[in-house]
This record gives C-alpha cells, sequence and structure tokens, in this order.
C-alpha cells in the first residue's frame, strides 16, 4: 500500500512555473529537488527514510528541509529563533531555561479529535449498545483519513522550514526500542523531542541499513482562512485532528504545537502505536511510571504502576521516602514497554528521555526531586512568570520571596489571594531532561530492561476505595486495571471532577480494540509460564481517599513508602495480609505507621463499605454493557461475578 503523501505528491509551485500547484506522477517525484537542504545532507538518509522526506516536502511545500542532527548548537540556534519569534522568553534565574506561552485554544489533548484508522471499525475500537456513545476511542475509516490529510496538509509549510527529526523510543542500542522519524514545522517540537526522545544523527546511523520506522508527520496547520491569531503560536485549532494508521505505523498531527498532540513520540508513538505493535510483538506498551526501591536489608524491587494523568505518577517516580532505609529511584514518570524475557521474567524499559510534568501542585513539600530537575535545560509552557526572571505555578507559594511580581500564563499580571484565574494553566508543564533526576536509577538505561515485581493500578477515588488492596490472581488483576476509575483531570478537555472510567489509565491512548487488548494482558500470564517465568503481582493503590468533612485520610507523598513496603514484603510472601471481597488489604497492624507526622484512621482508611461496592459493582457492569457489549473476555466476566458475589455476601 503506497505511503499516504504518495497520492498528493506536487511540485513545487517555482518548478511548475505556475502559482497553482499540479499533481505530478511519483515517477517524476522521485527526481524532485527545489526544496534546500539548509541543514544536514539528503545522502545522510537511507532511500526509506529519503523517500519519506521528499514525500512529505512535495505534500507540505515548505521553504527548507532542515536535517537535524541533535547537536548543542543546533538547540541553541533553535532557541535563539524560538526568542526571536517571541514563541519562548528566557529565565535568566534559573540554567538554559525557556518559557512558552501556547494560543489559549491549544493548551492540552484533544481526545475527541484524535482517531485510529483501520480497515474495520472494531479493529480499533469495540462496537457499543445501541445509543452508547463510545468512550475508548475514536475510529476513522481510510477514505476519511485520507480525505482529512488532503483537506489540510497541502502547502501547509509554505513559509516555513520542515525540520526532519530522527529519534528513538528508548535506548538506541535496546532491543526493546523503537525508531521513529518525525517530520515538524515547528522548532519548539525539535526542542522538546530532544528532552523527550534519543535524537539526532546516532537514530540516522541506526536506519542506515534502509530498516523500518514509524512515520510521524506534524504541522501546527494554518487557518483555512490564512489568518493566524498568535503568530508567536502557529496552530489551527478549529480543524485540529491527529491521526493514526497502526497496519502502517504511521501517525498524523495537524492543527496543534502543543505536548502530546505534537510530540508525536510521546502518547502517539509511545503508547497507541506502541500498544499496536506490542499486541503484535506478544509484550506490553503502557502507561506507567517505573521505579526501584530498595528496603533498609538492601534488597531492591521495580515497581510500575499506571496512573492517569495528574493523579501522582511524577511524585511517586521520584518519592523521597519517610520510612527509614528506604530508597526510591526512578526509571521512569509516564510510560513503560514491558516484554517477559527469556527466563520468563518480565523486563521494563522508559521510552522517554525526559519528564513532560504537570507543573501545578509540583514544590519542595510534595516533589523535592522534581524541583531538582526542573531548573536546568528545561522547556516550560503555560506557567506564570516572575519579575526575578524565574516561574511560578499554584502550589509554589512558599517558593515566591516577597515583593515578587506573578504574570501569569496569558501575560497579565496577576497578584496572590486577589487574581480570580489561575497564574499557570492547570495543564502547565515543565519540559526536562531525565538524567538531571538527582535520583534517577543506574540502571535506567540498561539495554535489556528492569525486573517488575508488582504492577499498581489507581487513580483519585474520593470514596469507599481502600489505600491497598492486592488482586487474588493475574486475571483478577487485570479485572482491576479493566475496572479502573478516576477523577478527571486538566490534562485532557473533560471538565469538572467527575468519575470517570479509565481502563488501565489507558482510556484516551488505546491503539486497537480495548476488549482485544484485554485478551492481551490476559495471554501474558501464559507467556511468562511457557519460558518458566511467572506474571507479578498485581496492587490498586488510592492515595486520595476523603473523610466526611472532605479531607484526604492519607498524606501521600513519602508516606507512601509505607505502602511499597507492605507490597515489597507481599511480594517477599511474608503474611501480612487479610483476605476482603475486593482482595487482600494489609492485615491489622501490618502497616508500618510508626514515626508518622500525621495520624491516620487505618479503620475508616481501609473500610469496604457494601452499599458503596454493590454500587461500583453495578456501575462497573453498566460500562462492560454499555462500551463493550461484544468484545469483553469471559475471564473477566467471570471475575466480575465473582466480585459481585462476594460483596452481595458481606
Amino acid at each position: 500500500m503506497p505511503h499516504l503523501v504518495d497520492r498528493y505528491i506536487q511540485l513545487p509551485a517555482a518548478a511548475m512555473g505556475s502559482p497553482k500547484l499540479k499533481t505530478v506522477p511519483k515517477a517524476i517525484h522521485n527526481h524532485l529537488r527545489g526544496f534546500p537542504v539548509v541543514n544536514g545532507q539528503l545522502t545522510q538518509l537511507s532511500a526509506k527514510v529519503r523517500d519519506y522526506v521528499e514525500q512529505s516536502a512535495a505534500l507540505c511545500q515548505p521553504d527548507k528541509i532542515h536535517i537535524v542532527d541533535g547537536s548543542d548548537q543546533e538547540s541553541k540556534n533553535l532557541l535563539k529563533l524560538l526568542h526571536i519569534q517571541g514563541t519562548i522568553q528566557p529565565l535568566p534565574k534559573y540554567d538554559n531555561c525557556w518559557l512558552a506561552r501556547t494560543n489559549p485554544a491549544d493548551v492540552a489533548r484533544v481526545e475527541s479529535k484524535t482517531f485510529i484508522c483501520t480497515e474495520k471499525r472494531e479493529q480499533a475500537i469495540p462496537t457499543t449498545k445501541e445509543g452508547v456513545n463510545g468512550a475508548l476511542g475514536n475510529w476513522i475509516s481510510p477514505e476519511g483519513y485520507e480525505e482529512a490529510i488532503q483537506k489540510r496538509f497541502p502547502g501547509c509549510m509554505k513559509g516555513r522550514t520542515m525540520y526532519v527529526v530522527p529519534f528513538s523510543m528508548g535506548p538506541i542500542a535496546s532491543p526493546l526500542s523503537k525508531v521513529g522519524i518525525e517530520i515538524t514545522d515547528s522548532a519548539y517540537v525539535v526542542n522538546s523531542m530532544r528532552i523527550m526522545t534519543r535524537m539526532g544523527e546516532q537514530v540516522l546511523d541506526k536506519l542506515s541499513d534502509n530498516s523500518d520506522f514509524v512515520k510521524c508527520l506534524h504541522s501546527v496547520g494554518t487557518p483555512a482562512n490564512g489568518k493566524i491569531s498568535m503568530p508567536s503560536w502557529p496552530c489551527d485549532p478549529e480543524r485540529t485532528i491527529i491521526l493514526h494508521k497502526p497496519d502502517l505505523n504511521e501517525i498524523v498531527s495537524y492543527g496543534s504545537g502543543y505536548g502530546g498532540n505534537s510530540l508525536l513520540g510521546k502518547k502517539c508513538f509511545a503508547l497507541r502505536i506502541g500498544s499496536t505493535i506490542a499486541q503484535r510483538e506478544g509484550w506490553l506498551a503502557e502507561h506507567m511510571l517505573i521505579l526501584g526501591i530498595t528496603n533498609p536489608n538492601g534488597d531492591k524491587k521495580y515497581i510500575a504502576a499506571a496512573f492517569p494523568s495528574a493523579c501522582g505518577k511524577t511524585n511517586l517516580a521520584m518519592m523521597t521516602p519517610t520510612l527509614p532505609g528506604y530508597k526510591v529511584e526512578c526509571v521512569g514518570d509516564d510510560i513503560a514497554w514491558m516484554k517477559f524475557d527469556s527466563k520468563g521474567q518480565l523486563r521494563a524499559i522508559n521510552p522517554e528521555n525526559g519528564f513532560f510534568g504537570v507543573a501545578p501542585g509540583t514544590s519542595y513539600a510534595t516533589n523535592p526531586n522534581a524541583m531538582k530537575t526542573v531548573f536546568k535545560n528545561t522547556l516550560f509552557t503555560n506557567v506564570a512568570s516572575t519579575s526575578d526572571g524565574g516561574v511560578f505555578w499554584e502550589g509554589m507559594e512558599s517558593e515566591i520571596a516577597p515583593g515578587i511580581e506573578i504574570t501569569d500564563w496569558l501575560g497579565q499580571p496577576w497578584k496572590m489571594n486577589e487574581t480570580k484565574t489561575p497564574a499557570a494553566h492547570p495543564n502547565s508543564r515543565f519540559c526536562s531532561p531525565a538524567d538531571q533526576c538527582p535520583i534517577i536509577d543506574p540502571a535506567w538505561e540498561d539495554n535489556e530492561g528492569v525486573p517488575i515485581s508488582a504492577i499498581l493500578f489507581g487513580g483519585r477515588r474520593p470514596e469507599g476505595v481502600p489505600l491497598v488492596y492486592e488482586a487474588n490472581s493475574w486475571a483478577h488483576g487485570v479485572f482491576i486495571g479493566s475496572a479502573m476509575r478516576s477523577e478527571s483531570t486538566a490534562a485532557a478537555e473533560h471538565k469538572g471532577k467527575v468519575i470517570m472510567n479509565d481502563p488501565f489509565a489507558m482510556r484516551p491512548f488505546f491503539g486497537y480494540n480495548f476488549g482485544d487488548y484485554l485478551k492481551h494482558w490476559l495471554s501474558m500470564e501464559q507467556r511468562a509460564v511457557a519460558v518458566g517465568g511467572s506474571v507479578p503481582k498485581v496492587f490498586h493503590v488510592n492515595w486520595f481517599r476523603k473523610d466526611g468533612s472532605g479531607k484526604f485520610l492519607w498524606p501521600g507523598f513519602g508516606e507512601n513508602s509505607r505502602v511499597l513496603d507492605w507490597i515489597i514484603r507481599r511480594i517477599d510472601g511474608e503474611e501480612c495480609s487479610q483476605q476482603t471481597p475486593i482482595g487482600r488489604i494489609p492485615a491489622q497492624g501490618a502497616l508500618n505507621t510508626d514515626g508518622m507526622s500525621q495520624r491516620v484512621d487505618e479503620k475508616q482508611l481501609f473500610s469496604i463499605p457494601k452499599q458503596f461496592w454493590l454500587k461500583e459493582v453495578e456501575e462497573i457492569k453498566q460500562y462492560y454493557d454499555n462500551q463493550l457489549p461484544h468484545d469483553i473476555p469471559t475471564e473477566i466476566t467471570k471475575e466480575w461475578q465473582e466480585l459481585k458475589s462476594r460483596v452481595e455476601d458481606m
């Protein structure tokens, strides 16, 4: 099947001797010239990469092509260019830090405009109950896919530079890594991708054998009327669309310059396309942090954890334990690619090279390691700025000196306790190199990955769900992941704090039918056993339970090490749990609360209210019936039925 741009190949107008674009056969295109390469040489590119670049240039019509080398000097030049354009401003208080302010219409992932393209709808998303809107992804037909591209991309890069960004998801030499080429017209994206991935000439060297790669085409776009409302942040929010074609390992993104919509290695590649590759190849691509935790005896375990965005992944991954003698080290805070090795041990890599973290709420009190990471070589987006050349966001109040003036993310004066609107956008971000983290794990770039001993699921559940419980089996653990629910967050378009189903914290990121995804997860146990191994234990955690007056029952942050301590003891087989209808919780006195600054009501924290869980069970069933009535695996139905029976017998 020809690549998508083959069908829209066009010569530059100058080459045609006419201001109008004319379609030409691909045979002529193979000899196209007229797009000056201002950095790098086309001879650097393998035949497949060169073909993709030339096709993309013919479609998008840039003024020039820049083959990204990933060097320090290139980064400095692009930052200077972005500064001149008004896209970023320097933050002289810190070392090589910059602040970008986006168009206010371009501030979050656009899930409603994100599509998976397959031949048949049911390959991409489950068939829902009649009259019910699907909540597990959006499908687009191959015809709709091509039409969407044709309406947006021809000539979209006129007057701009087309950057060719070669990047690796994961350490370049790791057998678990995958390679992509992102074509973009945004220097902001280039600099962000330099932080978030291994990017540059080393990747082109890896592709010199003419091997395949994931194709990622991105443009910030130009509105149909040609008028860009904010020249420092061009975008086309009315026509924004993010497309994925798993069969071709292809991503196409138009109209947004923000985060996950434009840094195509992140959610688009690492999760949506990544999950489809993982299904084909027999591994897992997941929205999970990875941390290493060492107990006072020197025994180290690695844990992966899936939480929805803004539910504490970064805080847990960079935790400073309050339990004496414990040490936590960070492998990654957002994505885990996991595969069983030849001995049946599940191993994980962090395919990213940086942190793209939510800024509000991050402080020296909540996450000192993040704060020690972000004030060097960092690109901030949509946070507030301070008159002394620094940044500000909600939660940083104690870090601001008296007399410092604050300018909000929209460029307006902002006064604490007076201005009604937030200083920083709730989804404002820091983009920082991972190797700057003071507790980065020594093995974070090991080519074989780190051994995973436990998988955690969790979300924001203000009532009814205990602090921690352990799954009874692998199938029960997969069921728990499928039934995950959480208060919605600012990372997506949803408004208000409503409890949303977010299975595996992957609801916006599935690359294929969720029913098939569940079957794939269930199959992992057989894969492990087949090579003499076993699957990790599965747990559910909830740091966010509240009492009747709305106060958190658990202090969280560094105190979460006490929960990890109990999990480690369970991994080691210690009898420190008690069975409940929903799973195993710590036995009375088994959770180490010695020395806690806050008195904890363990009875309330671990209570399992029958009426709450009867309702929970019915809402889970309603979700399954509505969203995947034809696709749910029998093992998941069985686990639900057994949970219902146990709760009814409470």
